[in-house]
């Protein structure tokens, strides 16, 4: 006869449940990482500087990844990043697609114009995004969690803004680099996007991961 410990052992055993917040931090992470590219077509005037509008949704990757850090641990943001890959492969395999399927003989001439201005983007410059999001928000992950082991978890602002700055210059260098290198000079390119999102990483990143981490506590503590 089978014995109580053996049907025990064969039966269905609890999945742990996602915390809340890191369920509601994956999708808006996913949703980033797709418009980022799309809003990267425009470039805005902050003041004196000029950056690409896709630095917005960049940054609200790194505050998402530098909150779940905080409430769940390195390697969960570090598997977020890594799984961010996925919509950013997919979303750029459709878009190849859609650009490759013949237009509506409906379709305004000038729309389909700007459609594939905006969303044809060369291969280098897709390859430079891929990459620079990859390393450049792994070591923004690295850099937070390395910082709260050593200072014990308390000066939040100075870990995020930190490890947003360095994150963001070598999101930079890696970006424009792969993107335009050999085709103008891209050294005044480098240092006045270097500086503009510096600048952002400094005002925006250290209060907006204050926010994220207060509602990743309160959706956590509901019931």
């Amino acid at each position: 006869m089978t014995s109580e410990v053996e049907v025990a052992a064969k039966a269905p055993q609890p999945v742990a449940a996602i915390p809340l917040s890191l369920f509601a931090f994956a999708i808006f992470y996913g949703g980033m990482v797709c418009i980022a590219g799309v809003l990267g077509n425009k470039q805005v005037a902050l003041g004196p500087l000029a950056v690409e509008a896709g630095i917005f949704a960049f940054l609200l990757l790194v505050v998402t990844s530098s909150a779940v850090a905080e409430l769940h641990g390195q390697s969960t943001a570090k598997r977020l990043v890594l799984l961010g890959f996925v919509p950013l492969l997919i979303s750029l395999g459709l878009t190849l697609i859609v650009l490759q399927v013949p237009p509506s003989h409906d379709m305004d001439r000038y729309r389909l114009s700007a459609f594939e201005t905006v969303m044809g983007g060369t291969p280098r410059i897709w390859l430079g995004g891929i990459l620079a999001y990859g390393v450049s928000t792994f070591l923004n992950v690295t850099i937070f969690s390395r910082l709260k082991a050593s200072e014990g978890a308390r000066l939040l602002w100075l870990r995020s803004g930190i490890a947003s700055v360095l994150s963001q210059i070598v999101d930079t260098l890696i970006f424009i680099t792969v993107a335009f290198y050999g085709r103008f000079p891209i050294g005044n390119l480098i240092v006045g996007q270097m500086l503009a999102k510096v600048v952002l990483s400094v005002i925006l990143v250290p209060p907006l991961v204050y926010a994220f981490v207060a509602l990743g506590r309160a959706l956590d503590a509901r019931k």
